[in-house]
């Protein structure tokens, strides 16, 4: 029997043709765009508003969110819980979002139920009554919301990163506060509807299983004397010039990992460079194969996950790196990036990446036209962006014709080092010492965006390492209980182990980074038969610890107090 040492040749590449849909305007201004796909009997409708959550009022952010969730809410023939009913017995679904450039009412339903869908979208458009109970609802649950966004890492980030970005451009705001949310009145969200929800700045697009007659028929008779409007023009003054780095860190003291974002303004959605971009990136870091996936997570093992994107909007847009990495190896994780970041700008990727990067993109374009959902967001994406007639036609040609001289060129023309901004959401007293090196600008906020002073946290580099080592008896807070947990740590040649002993099970400590008066480690262990990693954070005081314990299933650190044996 032989065995084959080689791999065998790819199969030849998918045929994928997809058809130009059909266009049209009624007389209003509402732009029509009808695709027949026949191969389910399943229809999807998105009628999109070019006014988004940027276009808010000045002085009323969330506004156009508040709008769009209450649409549904009650209408003029229907309560909320009536609508939702009738709806639910169609098998249907219908929704109402608003994102930063649009605001969107989305459909589907069985073919045979499309009229009836159809009906109700128009409902919740022209006949929403904004009830004031629904509305006191949307207010209490949406500031809870909001308290629980303040606890996530991720949105402190990025809330960040978008006031750097983009200064006093509206893509700026990221969310509303809890003030903006409750000043939302009954009569400015009426106001809004009146001006905002209009056909002239607006599209319908219809794809499915459908009879293109008999449905442009059913369009005109809901919204063919749908009155037009005045359009809403955008004050959008440029993202603010950046000529050097700068560092921002959120302090969340005794947080057991740091959250990294680094990025710098980008392009917007119709950018010419789109295609070179999407290759680029596919080798930088849009997936698991990529080089700062092999390199922080496979390699270096500083995180399970590390990747880049560009964040291409309708106005402008946003390159960004970002990993969740160790609160130990914050510093070093920040140096692969920026070396990932200059090897693409710098050197020629080579054919095989090149190859591999063109394959699947050009590969997974089909699969997600595959399912009716994933041909609308195409669809839609392609109309919402002023993308060309025949974007779709063409998208696997446009990747394959990119070159290695176009990675580099866009690489470094759209990613720029010497001037990001890095964001660390994290323990700042730890991450500091290991950041400070990267840019001489450097300021430093609490979760709720208060100011802290630089110098409370430059303390560490004054005070000689302390000896961790012994056996230190800890009780972790569990939900108002107290845990015993033993830590046993050893010098083991020039590095610290041991080991953590709970009732849950044992398991083995390393990668102990002293700094200071703090250290932190990782052990990892089995929860009921379940491998897990358990973050340690510690600050140590004599024979005295304190600190906490992060663990994955456990969305917030269990604090602990203990001393040593």
């Amino acid at each position: 029997m032989s065995i084959q040492t080689t791999a065998p040749e790819p199969l030849a590449p998918v045929p994928f043709t997809i058809p130009s849909a059909f266009e049209t305007e009624l007389s209003n201004g509402l732009r029509v765009v009808v695709f027949d796909d026949p191969r389910l009997p399943l229809v999807s409708y998105r009628l999109v508003f070019y006014s988004g959550d940027s276009h808010d009022p000045e002085g009323n952010t969330g506004t156009t969110s508040a709008m769009a969730s209450l649409m549904v809410e009650g209408t003029e023939n229907y309560s909320s819980k009536e609508l939702a009913e009738k709806i639910e017995r169609l098998g249907a679904s219908l929704n109402v979002g608003a994102s930063d450039d649009f605001t969107s009412i989305s459909a589907s339903a069985l073919t045979i139920y499309s009229s009836e869908i159809l009906a109700l979208m128009a409902e919740v458009v022209f006949r929403p009554t904004f009830p004031e109970d629904e509305l006191d609802l949307y207010r209490r649950n949406t500031i809870e919301n909001l308290k629980f966004q303040r606890s996530q890492p991720n949105f402190l980030a990025n809330e960040q990163t978008a006031r750097i970005l983009y200064g006093k451009h509206p893509y700026a705001v990221i969310s509303p506060s809890a003030g903006d949310i409750e000043r939302l009145t009954r009569e400015s969200i009426v106001k809004l509807h009146a001006e905002r929800i209009i056909p002239n700045n607006a599209v319908l697009i219809a794809v499915g299983d459908v009879d293109r007659e008999s449905l442009l028929e059913e369009i005109e008779g809901h919204f063919g004397d749908w009155g037009r409007g005045n359009i809403v023009g955008l004050d959008s003054p440029k993202p603010p010039e950046r000529n050097a780095r700068s560092i921002t860190i959120v302090d969340r003291p005794g947080s057991a990992q740091s959250n990294i974002v680094m990025s710098n303004i980008g392009v917007d959605r119709s950018h010419p460079d789109y295609f070179p971009i999407m290759v680029m990136n596919q080798v930088l870091g849009a997936g698991a194969s990529s080089r700062v996936f092999m390199n922080l997570r496979e390699e270096k093992g500083y995180t399970y996950g590390a990747y880049t994107r560009f964040d291409m909007k309708r106005l402008s847009g946003e390159f960004e790196a970002t990993a969740e990495v160790r609160t130990a190896v914050t510093g070093d994780s920040i140096k692969e990036f920026f070396y990932e970041l200059d090897r693409i700008r710098t050197e020629s990727v080579p054919e095989e990446e090149l190859s591999d990067a063109k394959a699947y993109l050009t590969g997974v374009f089909p699969i997600r036209a595959e399912t009716q959902e994933g041909l609308t967001g195409l669809i839609v994406g392609q109309q919402l962006y002023g993308l060309p007639a025949d974007y779709l036609q063409t998208y696997r040609d446009k990747v394959d014709v990119v070159t290695i001289e176009d990675v580099k060129r866009v690489a470094a023309e759209h990613i720029h080092p010497d001037r990001i901004a890095i964001v660390i959401v994290g323990d700042a007293g730890e991450v500091l010492p290991q950041v400070k090196e990267f840019a001489e600008e450097i300021e430093i906020f609490d979760t709720d965006r208060n100011p802290k002073e630089l110098s409370q946290f430059e303390t560490n580099d004054l005070i000689a390492d302390v000896d961790v080592t012994g056996d230190w008896l800890l009780s972790l807070d569990f939900q108002g209980q107290a845990v015993p947990v033993k830590l046993i740590l050893e010098n083991s040649g020039d590095t610290i182990t041991g080991t953590l002993e709970t009732m849950l099970g044992d398991g083995e400590v390393n990668q102990v980074s002293i700094n200071g008066n703090k250290f932190s480690a990782v052990a990892v262990s089995e929860i009921q038969g379940q491998p897990m990693e358990l973050s340690i954070n510690g600050k140590v005081d004599g024979d005295s610890m304190s600190g906490s314990i992060t663990v994955s299933i456990i969305p917030e650190p269990l604090t602990f107090t203990g001393s040593r044996g």
